[in-house]
């Protein structure tokens, strides 16, 4: 666990220094695409109130300078399938950006889908003796949790308090500077695999790039796709990816559940692909142009060329009723939607007070998934966008941009999380306790 925790913080002292430079680079990488954007901080004053949303959304600091995006290569399922082609399409990404920003960046900021997420709720508590809580009191709480045995092979990537508890008072955001006698923390504790991680670092590494950061797809496209009510109130943010699905559950403005369906955007494809017996490039095209989940009368007569270059005459002046392209793409969607709602029953979404649904991702934009969502997910279901954010270029503002984005407000807002406080090193959370409490299902 000390290896983790002193990754992290390391991680940490770099993204403060490049955000002292005024430059940091952000590194969206998909099984769809590879998305690079690159921030300047110059802090508020720079800006006009037109710009953007504004301070009100927590990013006033920075805006975005150069932004690029490459068709993704060697990533399977979210995960680093082939090195030497992940690393060529990120070198092609971030020097796009550059020569847009006509800037170079030392240090980015990544997300990721895959890696086979965990989520565990931790407790822990210590005395005070009546005094002001301060930043070590913080420090030795987090320190007090008891960590779950999260097994070989796992490493934590986000580990954050989510609820603090003030002698009888509960649901405290921030406890410093109060007065008590005992304090008390509730942490959400996301665990991947750690080859994957490490797999991503040597990755960037040999792209000459030093990480400063790394995230969940997952957690920061619900930062940017979920507004502060649906946060506040409890919702859970499914992002619909080209290899995988991530889902995240947040309450009281903190991620309390993270998990992921390895099922995406691209298996629809591939049955396109299958039963048309087209490449994947003519099946993708398809799908974009004519895709859908719900069919209507006027689809039986609605014909589309499928076309293709083989030669044969014959083979490649096809046509296809759109009513028989939606009966391919509809049960591939329904599969995908079953297993987030089994997943989201398993998290104890039920338990929720507001049970918003939020689709994200690329492939939240086939047509009539805002209907046939709502019969299997439930009935609070809409088509999330991102924040808006300084200088994002239109054609980034889609929902498929939805982590990119969150990734920016990730890098100027961090969340507090365990590396954020300097713990007393004799006291790292011990491994060798085997307690994990769905604390979620009990204080909400």
């Amino acid at each position: 666990m000390t290896d983790i925790y002193s990754q992290q913080r390391a991680m940490r002292a770099m993204r403060e220094a490049a955000m002292q430079r005024g430059v940091i680079a952000i590194l969206d990488i998909g099984s769809a695409k590879v998305g690079c954007l690159i921030l300047r901080f110059d802090g508020p004053d720079q800006f006009r109130d037109s710009d953007g949303v504004g301070s009100l959304a927590g990013q006033s600091a920075f805006r975005v300078i150069g932004a690029a995006t490459t068709r993704s290569r060697g990533v399977r399922f979210g995960e680093i399938d082939a090195m030497a082609e992940t690393e060529r399409a990120i070198r092609t990404a971030v020097q796009a950006a550059q020569k847009m920003a006509n800037i170079r960046v030392d240090h980015v900021i990544a997300c990721f889908s895959g890696a086979n997420p965990r989520s565990y709720g931790l407790d822990g508590a210590v005395a005070l003796d009546g005094r002001a809580v301060t930043e070590d009191d913080v420090a030795r709480v987090l320190a007090a949790c008891d960590m779950p045995d999260i097994g070989d092979g796992r490493e934590v990537l986000h580990a954050q308090p989510v609820n603090f508890a003030l002698d009888h008072r509960s649901g405290l955001g921030d406890p410093r500077g109060q007065i008590g006698n005992r304090l008390a923390v509730d942490m959400h504790v996301l665990t991947v695999d750690s080859a994957v991680i490490q797999n991503l670092l040597y990755c960037i590494k040999r792209c000459d790039l030093e990480v400063a950061g790394l995230a969940s797809s997952a957690y920061v496209s619900g930062i940017s796709a979920l507004v502060e009510d649906e946060q506040e109130l409890g919702a859970a943010c499914i992002d619909l990816g080209g290899g995988s699905t991530g889902i995240s559950i947040f309450m009281k403005k903190h991620m309390i559940f993270a998990d992921s369906v390895r099922l995406g955007g691209d298996h629809v494809t591939s049955d396109i692909s299958k039963g048309l017996h087209v490449p994947l490039s003519t099946a993708e095209r398809i799908k974009t142009f004519y895709g859908g989940v719900v069919a209507t009368g006027m689809d039986d007569r609605e014909m589309i060329e499928i076309g293709g270059d083989t030669g044969d005459w014959e083979h490649d002046r096809r046509t296809v009723s759109r009513a028989e392209l939606i009966g391919i793409m509809r049960p591939r969607v329904e599969e995908i939607l079953e297993e987030v709602r089994m997943r989201l029953d398993a998290a104890g979404f039920d338990h929720l007070p507001s049970q918003s649904i939020v689709l994200t991702g690329g492939g939240s934009q086939i047509p009539g998934l805002d209907g046939l969502a709502p019969k299997i997910l439930g009935q609070n279901v809409r088509i999330g966008r991102p924040l808006r954010v300084q200088g994002l270029p239109q054609a980034a503002t889609g929902a498929g941009f939805a982590s990119a984005v969150g990734l920016c407000l990730f890098a100027a807002h961090p969340q507090d999380e365990w590396w954020d406080f300097e713990m007393p090193s004799e006291n790292y959370p011990a491994r060798s306790f085997r307690r994990a409490f769905r604390w979620f299902k009990d204080n909400w």
